[in-house]
């Protein structure tokens, strides 16, 4: 028999993305003592596609992308440097996507939070 695949609502009212608390990877910070939360709620069978909800405090940290990720900014600020030093200012309601191979920074003003769906390509 065939196992239906039933819809998974995401929502910004989480509790686990709305505080912070894992501090982010200080070999990775720039400046601030940003701290982030991960609510993840869903993965799919390969293990490569993810989504949820995260969140941080306010700071600045490098980025090395090896996946894939769409992201709607549910609330807050951030600014996203690439490595040419080109920025973006994103605020809540702006949807974007971070593509594989991206390097730069990722700093939040204040506190932010969004929406992700990350896919990972397989090794193989």
């Amino acid at each position: 028999m065939t196992q239906v695949k039933k819809l998974q609502r995401i929502r910004s009212e989480y509790k686990a993305a709305d505080g912070a608390d894992e501090p982010i990877s200080l070999d990775r910070v720039i400046s601030g003592k940003p701290m982030e939360s991960v609510e993840n709620l869903f993965t799919n069978s390969k293990e490569n596609f993810f989504c949820g909800v995260w969140s941080s405090t306010e700071g600045k940290w490098n980025l090395n992308y090896t996946e894939d990720e769409f992201c709607y900014l549910i609330s807050g600020r951030a600014i996203l440097t690439d490595a040419e030093g080109h920025q973006e200012i994103l605020s809540a309601g702006d949807a974007f996507v971070i593509p594989a191979g991206y390097k730069g920074s990722w700093e939040t003003i204040g506190h932010a939070k969004k929406f992700y769906a990350i896919y990972e390509e397989s090794e193989g």
